[in-house]
C-alpha cells in the first residue's frame, strides 16, 4: 500500500465547520448577554449624573419649625424602658428566674396577662443558659434576654399564632 492511497480516518466534514461556527455565535451571544450593559459605552454613570447628595438633618441636630421630629413607635419606647429594667435586674443576679423576669417586664410597663416567659429550669432540672421575656406591642414583639448578667432587647413580628414565642410554655 502506497502513501497515496492512505486515508485518514478522520477527516474533518463540512458539517463539523458548521457545528463549530454556530458554537461559536452562541457563545459569544451568551458573553454578550451575560455581560449586560456594562459593555456598552455610558454604562457606568459618571460624577455628574450622581443623585444629589440630601440635605437632611443629621439626627441629633434641631429641628427647624417647619421639620416634624422623629415620632418613636410604642414597640421602641418599650424596648428602651424594657432594657433599663432588665439591666437593673441583671446588676443584682447574672441569672434571675421567672418571678425576677416577670417583675422586670411589669416594671418597664408590660400588661401581666401580654407577658411571655421562657423556662427557668429544664426539664432535667438544670439552670438555663438564658431566660428570655417577651409583650406583644401593637403589632411586634419586644422580647429582651439576660445571659451571664448581659442584657439584650430587640424587636421583632409577630408570630402568625398571635404570640411572641414558639410552644406552649409561656
Amino acid at each position: 500500500m502506497t502513501l497515496e492511497k492512505m486515508t485518514y480516518c478522520h477527516q474533518p466534514a463540512q458539517r463539523s465547520r458548521g457545528v463549530r461556527a454556530v458554537g461559536l455565535t452562541v457563545l459569544l451571544a451568551a458573553t454578550a448577554a451575560l455581560g449586560g450593559c456594562s459593555l456598552l459605552p455610558g454604562g457606568t454613570p459618571t460624577p455628574e449624573a450622581a443623585p444629589p447628595v440630601s440635605t437632611a438633618p443629621v439626627k441629633g441636630d434641631a429641628p427647624t419649625p417647619s421639620e416634624k421630629p422623629e415620632t418613636v413607635s410604642a414597640a421602641e419606647e418599650m424596648s428602651g424602658k424594657l432594657k433599663a429594667s432588665l439591666s437593673a435586674l441583671a446588676s443584682t443576679t447574672k441569672a434571675p428566674n421567672r418571678e425576677q423576669m416577670m417583675a422586670a417586664m411589669l416594671e418597664a410597663g408590660a400588661v401581666k396577662e401580654s407577658v411571655e416567659l421562657s423556662i427557668d429550669i429544664t426539664p432535667t432540672g438544670l439552670a438555663v443558659d438564658a431566660i428570655e421575656s417577651a409583650t406583644l406591642v401593637g403589632a411586634e414583639c419586644v422580647i429582651g434576654q439576660v445571659r451571664d448578667g448581659n442584657v439584650a432587647v430587640t424587636i421583632l413580628p409577630v408570630l402568625g399564632s398571635g404570640r411572641c414565642f414558639v410552644g406552649d410554655t409561656h
